[in-house]
C-alpha cells in the first residue's frame, strides 16, 4: 500500500485507466458523517478515493470548513455565519455530533493520502488560504501539488495565482460561456469544474486543446459515470466515493481482460518476426 501511495502522490497528473474516473469525495463522505466534517473525510480516505473537496469560509479571520452562508440546513438558526465570530461557529454541534473544522484540521488529516479540492466559498479566503499552506508545507514537508484551488469568484483565483501561483487553480462553472472554456486561460488553470446540468463535451473538448483536465460536479448515478467517461471528462466530483470506487474497478478489470486477450502489438521498429512466438499465436487464437 505504501509503494501505491507513493506512485499517487509523486504525480496527479499521472495517466487514468481508459475509461475511469478520477474520484473527488464531495465534502468527504456525506452518507457516512455530517459534510465537511473530518469524520466524513477520514470515511472517504477509507475507501482510497483520489481526492478530497472542501468548501471554506473565511469567518472572523479563521478559515473555517462550511458550505453553507446561513445557518438552519445543519446548525440551527438562520443567521450569516460571516457575521458570527468564529468561536461561536466551532462550539455548535453538528448533526453527526462533530464540529465545525478548520482548514489545518483537515490538511492534517487528509495529510499526504489524497488531493485535496479546497473551495472558496465565502469572500476573502485567498489570502488566508494562500498563508496557510505555505505554513503547512513548510512545517510538514508536503507539496504544493497535493492542493487544488477551486472557486466560482474568479476574482480569488486570480489573487490565488499572485500569491501563491505553485497551487493549481479549478475554475468551477455553472453553465457554457460563449468563449467555452477561455475564461481558464487568464487564471492560468489546471482543471475546469463543470457542473453535471452543463457537461458538454465541446465545452470538455475546449479544454483539453487548452491543456486543462474537466471534473464534474456533483455525480451520484452508474448511468452519469458511464456518461461523463463517454464525453470526455477526467474525474468527477461525488457524494457516493464507494460508487465511483466500484466503477473505476469495474473499468480496470475490464481493460486488464482485454489486454490478457489481446495479442501483444508488434514492437515498433521490429521485423513481424522477432514478436510472433508460439504464446502470441496461441493468444491469438483465443481472441
Amino acid at each position: 500500500m505504501a509503494d501505491v501511495r507513493t506512485v499517487k502522490l509523486s504525480d496527479w497528473g499521472r495517466m487514468q485507466i481508459p475509461g475511469t474516473l478520477f474520484c473527488f469525495a464531495h465534502r468527504g463522505y456525506r452518507e457516512r458523517a455530517t459534510e465537511n466534517t473530518l469524520e466524513a473525510i477520514q470515511h472517504a480516505l477509507e475507501f482510497d478515493v483520489d481526492g478530497i473537496e472542501i468548501d471554506i469560509w473565511n469567518i472572523g479571520g479563521q478559515l473555517l470548513v462550511k458550505h453553507d452562508r446561513r445557518l438552519g440546513r445543519l446548525i440551527a438558526g438562520s443567521e450569516l455565519i460571516t457575521d458570527l465570530c468564529p468561536e461561536t461557529l466551532r462550539e455548535m454541534l453538528l448533526p453527526c455530533g462533530g464540529r465545525v473544522p478548520t482548514l489545518r484540521e483537515v490538511l492534517e488529516v487528509v495529510d499526504n493520502h489524497a488531493q485535496l479540492n479546497i473551495e472558496l466559498k465565502g469572500p476573502n479566503c485567498a489570502a488566508l488560504v494562500a498563508a496557510e499552506l505555505e505554513s503547512y508545507v513548510r512545517d510538514n514537508g508536503a507539496s504544493f501539488e497535493q492542493y487544488l484551488l477551486s472557486s466560482f469568484d474568479h476574482r480569488q483565483l486570480y489573487e490565488s495565482l499572485q500569491l501563491l501561483p505553485e497551487v493549481r487553480r479549478g475554475v468551477l462553472i455553472d453553465g457554457i460561456p460563449l468563449d467555452l472554456a477561455a475564461c481558464a486561460e487568464p487564471l492560468k488553470a489546471y482543471s475546469l469544474h463543470l457542473s453535471l446540468d452543463f457537461a458538454d463535451a465541446e465545452m470538455i473538448a475546449d479544454g483539453k486543446r487548452r491543456g486543462l483536465k474537466s471534473y464534474v460536479f456533483t455525480v451520484n448515478s452508474t448511468e452519469d459515470l458511464h456518461l461523463m467517461s463517454a464525453i470526455g471528462a477526467d474525474g468527477v466530483f461525488t457524494d457516493e466515493p464507494k460508487l465511483v470506487m466500484n466503477y473505476n474497478a469495474s473499468k480496470t478489470a475490464e481493460v486488464l481482460m482485454q489486454q490478457h486477450l489481446q495479442p501483444p502489438e508488434e514492437m515498433e521498429g521490429e521485423p513481424p518476426a522477432q514478436v510472433t512466438t508460439p504464446a502470441v499465436s496461441s493468444q491469438s487464437g483465443s481472441v
